[in-house]
């Protein structure tokens, strides 16, 4: 049995021992084959989905193989929107045609009871023939050929999905390249607001400095240890320590699973709500404009991630 898996291989550029770790949900694959009397055609694409989808297109007559289809994606992938079609032809000369007699019978019998009436002529021979399900594919295989048959198209069933698994990590590797630029831009933000955070307390000193020197002129009637309590207070509220530890923890995990293990998706796609929102805090509490602008950097840098990651298994 002929096969397209020399074609399947050529389309996603890779084989067996170039494996990556992550893996899109975006890929495409073709595997054909054939035998003496059939030949075959497997095409398969997937693209995002929240989680697995798959629609199976077979023709009339092999209806079990949609049945395995769904099965092999299921045991093969964890996300994704799949399509998967099956194409049959006969072999060149292989096609038969055959008459439905009973078929045949039971509309000439209808004929005879029909009243006609006007300019209309008997039934011709070739119109009869032209009625759907008269003329028929003539089907004179064996059960034992028939299984045969399908045996050979699930396997070129597998080599079709195995092209699939290796595009969609192919796109898997390029968007590793991508999450780790991504994640290179976080740090060296997070790392700037961290020496632009050294000014933090200090611009929150003078500011609620002066705010105290104002309150002592008009005289509200506040003790000035009340009002030293509050200016620590909120200095301490302003602190930006917490959210540039939990953002550098969170790169730092991201980064493990960029590298490290299969179907992380849902985990990248979590870990950058929580970026998203360390990064919101940081730029709320910010009271210095370099800060500020590295706040910035850090959730555009943070949304292309999330935008990314969308695309991971």
């Amino acid at each position: 049995m002929a096969s397209g898996a020399d074609y399947t291989k050529q389309r996603v550029g890779a084989d067996e021992g170039e494996r990556v770790a992550l893996s899109s949900m975006t890929g495409f694959a073709r595997a054909t084959g054939q035998d003496p009397r059939y030949q075959w055609t497997w095409e398969a694409r997937s693209v995002n989905g929240r989680g697995l989808d798959v629609r199976c297109r077979v023709p009339p007559g092999f209806d079990a193989l949609e049945t395995i289809a769904r099965t092999r994606v299921a045991e093969r992938f964890g996300r994704g929107s799949f399509t998967i079609a099956l194409t049959v032809e006969r072999q060149p000369g292989q096609r038969r045609l055959a008459v439905n007699r009973a078929l045949l019978d039971q509309v000439l019998e209808a004929l005879r009871d029909v009243d006609i009436r006007g300019p209309v002529g008997p039934a011709s021979l070739d119109g009869l023939l032209r009625l759907p399900g008269i003329v028929e594919p003539s089907d004179d295989e064996s059960e034992e050929a028939r299984d045969r048959r399908d045996a050979a198209i699930v396997g070129t069933l597998g080599e079709t999905l195995a092209g699939l698994d290796l595009s969609r990590r192919r796109e898997g590797e390029r968007l590793a390249a991508i999450l780790v630029t991504l994640l290179d831009a976080i740090g060296g933000h997070t790392a700037a607001a961290a020496s632009s955070a050294a000014a933090q307390p200090e611009a929150l000193r003078r500011r609620l400095a002066e705010a105290l020197a104002s309150a002592l002129d008009a005289r509200t009637g506040l003790a000035e240890e009340r009002l030293a309590q509050e200016v620590a207070l909120l200095v301490t509220r302003g602190s930006i320590r917490e959210e540039l530890d939990r953002l550098a923890a969170h790169t730092a995990e991201l980064r493990s699973l960029v590298g490290g293990a299969e179907r992380v998706g849902r985990k990248l796609g979590f870990l950058c709500q929580e970026l998203h929102r360390e990064a919101n805090t940081l730029t709320s509490k910010s009271t210095d404009l370099e800060l500020t602008r590295h706040g910035v950097g850090l959730k555009v840098a943070i949304d292309e991630l999330r935008e990314q990651v969308q695309n991971i298994e």
